[in-house]
């Protein structure tokens, strides 16, 4: 009987259309600034794809955090609709004290399929490899250009 409930709510799950990027803008948090643009945020998912593959990505607050504390150097990547925001509001403050480059994309469970999990993720630190060396140059130039918030 619950196996029959879990099959049923994760066709559901399947079945419900993905929401747009302006869709997806309705619920993001007062401070997800600097907010990557529509063509930003499919090139951060793009870079974290191939990312995972290499597996040369950090993810959840806990790891972000350890790394960022060790000095690991990457892009990090926050998502903007996390609630509760406390969760992980120092993390931003930690990237601008180790000069990592940083941005927020709308939807933690897009973050967490572009790394190939199932389960919804609100950090994730993408580190540099040789493999796919030109996008992810790309991305960090873009992100370094946002303007930080104040």
């Amino acid at each position: 009987m619950a196996r029959e409930k879990q099959a049923e709510t994760a066709a559901d799950a399947e079945g419900t259309p993905e929401r747009s990027y302006r869709e997806q803008l309705d619920f993001l948090n007062p401070i997800a600034q600097p907010l990557a643009s529509r063509k930003l945020t499919r090139k951060l998912y793009k870079c974290i794809r191939k990312a995972a593959k290499h597996k040369q990505i950090r993810r959840g607050v806990k790891e972000v955090q350890k790394f960022i504390n060790k000095g690991e150097k990457g892009i990090t990547v926050l998502a903007g609709d996390t609630e509760p925001i406390d969760v992980y509001c120092h993390i931003p403050i930690m990237c601008e004290d180790k000069s990592i480059p940083y941005a927020y994309v709308p939807s933690k469970s897009d973050l967490g399929a572009a790394a190939g999990s199932k389960r919804p993720t609100c950090v994730i630190l993408i580190k540099p490899h040789e493999e796919y060396q030109d996008n992810y140059d790309e991305c960090l130039e873009e992100v370094a250009a946002l303007p930080l918030p104040l």
